[in-house]
Order: C-alpha cells, then structure tokens, then sequence
C-alpha cells in the first residue's frame, strides 16, 4: 500500500493495537495458508501466460503492513483466498478480473463447459463461459480452467419487481438453451447461479471481500439493476450430463444441492431435464415469492415447475413461452415496485414504501435532466 496515498483516519491502529499486529505477524499468524502456497507456487506459470495473481501470492511475498500501524484488514494483500480450488486474477492484455478453477481431467465438467462455451449465440446462453485452459503445473492430471469472475446473483439483493423478472425470464431462457443442446445441470441451487456485476460496480471491487473497493479499503455501493441490468449464469457443471443425440436422459443418483426434488433415487432412473427444473423452480419459490410480497403472478409458473409428477412438468422451451404469456399480464408500472418482505410489519412495510417511491422519484428526475 503506497505510504504516499492519503487513507481515512480509520485504518490506523493506536500504538498498543499495532503493536500486538506487529507480534502476530512475527509469529507467522498471517502466512499463507498450505492451499494459498499452491497458488504461490504457480504464480510465475500463469504470469508466463498471462494471467496476474493479487501480490499476497506472488514469490517472496512479504505483508505491506510491516514497518506501518495500518490495521491489517484495510492491506490489500492480507486477503486469503474464499476457496482452496478457485482464485481471482488479473488477465494482463486487458485488466480483465477472472476466475481460475483447478478441475480434473477426468471429470465431466471442463468438457461439459467447453461445450457449452463453444456456442456463438451468447444472448441465450447463460452459462460461465471457458476463457481458457492450462494444464496444472503441478498435477499433469489436473488443469486450470479460466472464467469470467462473478458474483453471487442475490448480492447485493434483487430490490424490485423488475429485477426478479429479469432474472427469472434469463435462467428460463438459460435452462432452456442447456437442455437444447442436451446438457443436464443436475445441480442447480443459489449458490451456482452468478453474475456478471461490472454495471453494478463501474469502478470494481474486490474479488473476495466483495463490499469494499478492490484496494479494501473504502466500502463499494452498487448501483440499482434496474438502471443497471445485469447477466446472469449458471456454473459449475461439476455433476452435469451432455447427452448424445437421440439417447436417454435417464440418471440415477442422489446428487445435487437440492434434495427436496422428489424424485432423485440411487436405483430408479429418473429424468434429469426434470430435475434441473423442479430445482429451478423450487429456487424462484424460496428465493422470491415465498418472501416477497407483489410477486405472486410467479405462482402459476413455479407450480408448474414443482409438479411432484415429473412428466406433468413443462419442457424448458415451454416454461419459457408460459412466462411470457404471465408477462402479459402484469402491469409495466410495476417493474419498479419495491420488493418488501413478507416478514415486514404493515407500518415497517409502509414507510419502507414511502422511501422506496421517494427515491424512484428522484432517480427519474436525474434521468430526465441527464
């Protein structure tokens, strides 16, 4: 961290604070953990191919906060990665922030992926698309699977009626473009849907302590969706299926995050296109209308969605047209209706409203005048 930069006033410790910083780094409190030593030791191999990692992993790494009495928190280079198999990155022709994913060679996901990110027609795809890929240099049986950096979908949270629409009409689309092309997620859950939050971040943030700006210091403050849309996307194909043409999507298994699907068995096959949309279904349920008031036009698509009969479940391709036909009947004034929690008092729920409306007010005078 540049001495010469000015910082607020509290990323500073008084002198007995840093000081006890001081003793802890000394006794090796914050060294790279044995998984961050890993991407250490590939630093310079993905430098050769383009791709920076942040300055706590590159070789001979010593923390900036040394010598200083700033609090460890507010050093850049004090952040542990969130997950032992996937780090940020910086790709060096452009400054572009993506993902690196070490994945078996052996395993259906990296070619589950490549096929999916094979295809020209990116307006319905909404699958993480493969930049590239390397082979590990420490495991030849291993490779490193480079992607977009994303975010979760519901952080910062989808605040109106348009933005769940928004995102429910692009996962439709999405699911619908997977099974298309005969791909099976087989494991969707909120977890494994994205997105793509550059419109909400103009200015980034950082990959892993995500509400502050990528210096850590200052925090970060989205922008709305609805001003801002976004992309949404499936990921991890980790337990998918890419059926050949003309074969059966018959499985079997107990996999997967959501294990309300009524079907999933060990020993009696099931059809795992209907899976993934009970799953996504049940998503919207929990996700939106059972917590927000204003969204129940979704009911007639997510029953549809969680029939318990499997085959009295709508296709993809017709789940897709189904919400265009609900579409029709919702007024378009109430794409920027605040989303307000079912658990919200009516006197909570009325003065959330007020401001709600107050601020949408406000923001269309800004847009009016530019």
């Amino acid at each position: 961290m540049s001495s010469q930069k000015k910082l607020p006033d509290y990323v500073y410790l008084i002198p007995e604070a840093a000081q006890r910083q001081a003793e802890r780094t000394r006794q090796g409190a914050y060294n790279l953990l044995p998984d961050e030593l890993l991407w250490q030791q590939r630093q310079i191999f993905l430098e050769e191919h383009g791709y920076l990692l942040r300055p706590r992993y590159h070789k001979n790494w010593k923390p900036s906060w040394i010598g200083t009495n700033i609090a460890r928190a507010f050093c850049e280079d004090s952040i542990m990665t969130s997950r032992p198999q996937v780090i940020d990155a910086k790709r060096l022709k452009d400054n572009y922030i993506v993902s690196i994913k070490i994945v078996s060679n052996k395993d259906q996901e990296l070619h589950v992926a490549q096929f999916l990110s094979s295809f020209k027609d990116k307006d319905k795809n909404h699958c993480v698309e493969v930049l590239d890929v390397l082979g590990d240099p420490l495991d030849p049986e291993r490779s490193l699977m480079v992607m977009p950096y994303l975010r979760p979908f519901n952080d910062p949270e989808l605040i109106t009626v348009g933005d769940v629409i928004d995102f429910v009409g692009q996962m439709l689309d999405g699911l619908s473009f997977m099974h298309e092309h005969r791909v099976a997620h087989r494991d969707i859950a909120p977890p494994n849907i994205m997105m793509d939050a550059r419109p909400l971040y103009p200015s980034g943030h950082h990959p892993v302590k995500m509400d502050y700006t990528p210096d850590a210091v200052y925090d970060a403050i989205p922008l709305s969706r609805a001003d801002h849309p976004v992309k949404y996307y499936y990921v991890d194909f980790g337990i998918s299926v890419h059926f050949p043409e003309n074969s059966s999507t018959m499985v079997v298994g107990d996999v997967g995050r959501d294990d309300e699907v009524p079907e999933l068995s060990n020993t009696v096959p099931y059809d795992a296109f209907k899976v993934d949309i009970y799953a996504l279904g049940n998503l919207f349920d929990k996700e939106f209308e059972q917590r927000y008031h204003r969204l129940e036009f979704l009911r007639p698509l997510i029953d549809s969605m969680k029939q318990k009969q499997p085959e009295m479940r709508l296709s993809a391709a017709d789940l897709v047209i189904l919400f265009q036909q609900i579409l029709k009947t919702v007024n378009t004034a109430a794409w920027r209706w605040r989303l307000s929690l079912k658990s919200e008092g009516p006197y909570e729920r009325m003065l959330n409203d007020t401001v709600a409306v107050a601020w949408n007010g406000i923001n269309n005078l800004k847009r009016y005048v530019g």
